[in-house]
């Protein structure tokens, strides 16, 4: 297996490996053994996955519990840890959004159920319309004042709201957002492309996408039907939305390009991600130890020209 690749946020010093690990869905929720979770947690590291990817409301904080519990083991200097908060915790009125309470009081959960004292990356899970931009853009700069957190993102922001932060921290003299999480995968390209990306860029931010294989549909095991103790059939809304166009009929046709570069779907899925501009981390959701070894074989293919053009046919952008 090829050796990991580390890359920036972005302009800055941190450095991700390509290829990460998340927690949603699966640590804490279809997955529930501490040992499990550790077995493949370790072995990711022992790969060189250094970028682990939690949020507090995956299995409502249950995702934190379990990962936090395996990564005690590893050298927390070696780590790059994020979380994430808005969506609610609980039914209290301000236990949800990115207003100063919610995001300090978060944070100190988050460390409490992960176990470290600081997170390098905290993500505001959404875009908060009822909270002003600048009291969430100043509660991460104190937080990072305290050394709470290193550095802060969004998730799911558009272009416009990613600028205005940056302009509302620069006036500050303040820590503006270092890297976007948005969804990215050859089905789902316009937002990031066509929006995401080129505010990213200009503002030295990194992407670190999720849903590289579109919850599991571009490898290929949905062609004929839907797997019993599946992450789509355990998530109606999510079924629905990508069954919804043409993707299972192109994910078939897409064969043909990974058989002539000796790979599979689900590998030419993640380098394909991995080598779009400004990406610095393509998070995974392994279950198991053969599927964490399969996706991270994805650090050997390369995606040529001819089979970045195959793809751009089967699934284009806007504008393609």
């Amino acid at each position: 297996m090829a050796d990991m690749t580390y890359r920036p946020l972005g302009r800055c010093g941190t450095k991700v490996s390509t290829l990460s690990l998340g927690g949603w869905t699966t640590f804490g929720g279809s997955i529930t053994s501490e040992r499990t979770t550790r077995e493949i947690l370790h072995a990711a590291f022992d790969a060189g996955v250094n970028f682990f990817d939690i949020a507090d409301v995956y299995a409502l904080g249950a995702a934190e519990t379990i990962m936090g519990k395996a990564l005690a083991a590893l050298p927390r200097h070696h780590l790059v840890i994020s979380s994430k908060c808005f969506w609610p915790m609980s039914q209290d009125v301000n236990d949800r959004g990115l207003s100063r309470k919610h995001i300090v009081e978060s944070v100190e959960r988050s460390l409490q159920r992960i176990g470290t004292d600081y997170l390098d990356i905290l993500f505001c899970h959404r875009y908060d319309e009822e909270t002003p931009l600048e009291e969430t853009v100043r509660a991460m700069e104190d937080l990072i004042r305290q050394g709470k957190l290193l550095y802060w993102g969004t998730s799911e922001w558009t272009g416009a709201q990613i600028r205005e932060a940056h302009a509302i921290a620069d006036r500050r003299n303040a820590y503006g957002p270092q890297v976007e999480q948005p969804q990215y995968n050859l089905l789902v390209r316009d937002k990031v492309e066509g929006d995401v990306q080129p505010a990213a860029e200009d503002h030295g931010m990194g992407l670190v996408v999720w849903s590289p294989l579109a919850s599991g549909l571009l490898t290929g095991k949905y062609d004929d039907a839907v797997p019993e103790d599946t992450r789509l059939a355990r998530i109606e809304w999510l079924r629905e939305q990508l069954f919804a166009g043409e993707g299972r009929e192109k994910t078939k046709a897409m064969k043909a390009t990974a058989d002539r570069l000796g790979c599979t779907r689900t590998q030419l899925a993640l380098a394909w991600a991995a080598a779009q501009p400004g990406v610095s981390s393509v998070i995974l959701g392994a279950t198991s130890i053969a599927q964490l070894q399969e996706n991270l074989g994805a650090l050997e293919v390369t995606v040529d020209d001819e089979a970045r053009a195959a793809l751009d046919d089967l699934f284009p952008a806007s504008g393609n």
